[in-house]
């Protein structure tokens, strides 16, 4: 059976420079803005050799809405959830489910709204 795995992830935002600042807080990174005439892209960090996927926040009015309820949920890898989660009212955000346990073997996991309204999820194995 042929396996199929995430190869980039994209945020619809309706503010972009207020969803940079958000994730720029909650995660301790910088992101990269582009302007391509209209649509608007902010790059998260990636390192290739670390596995997973890359993506980025993008507007486009007419394109891209964020969805509170639905549509995608996109899970952020961390070292432990509490870390980011501690961050995210200070930068804007509204936790929707606290970090728990998923099973012993798998890990945790936590939800939340992000500026723009997307729901988001983290994800650690501690």
């Amino acid at each position: 059976m042929k396996s199929v795995t995430v190869g980039w992830f994209e945020i619809p935002v309706l503010d972009m420079d207020r969803a940079i600042a958000f994730y720029q807080n909650v995660f301790d990174c910088k992101l990269e803005k582009q302007d391509m005439g209209g649509l608007i892209m902010a790059w998260f960090p990636w390192d290739e050799s670390l596995g997973g996927a890359g993506g980025s926040l993008v507007f486009h009015q007419q394109f891209y809405h964020p969805s509170r309820e639905s549509g995608p949920l996109v899970y952020f890898s961390c070292e432990d959830c509490a870390l980011e989660l501690e961050k995210i009212k200070a930068a804007g955000g509204e936790v929707m489910i606290p970090k728990r346990q998923i099973s012993p073997e798998i890990g945790y996991m936590a939800v939340f709204f992000d500026t723009e309204g997307n729901r988001i999820a983290l994800f650690s194995k501690s």
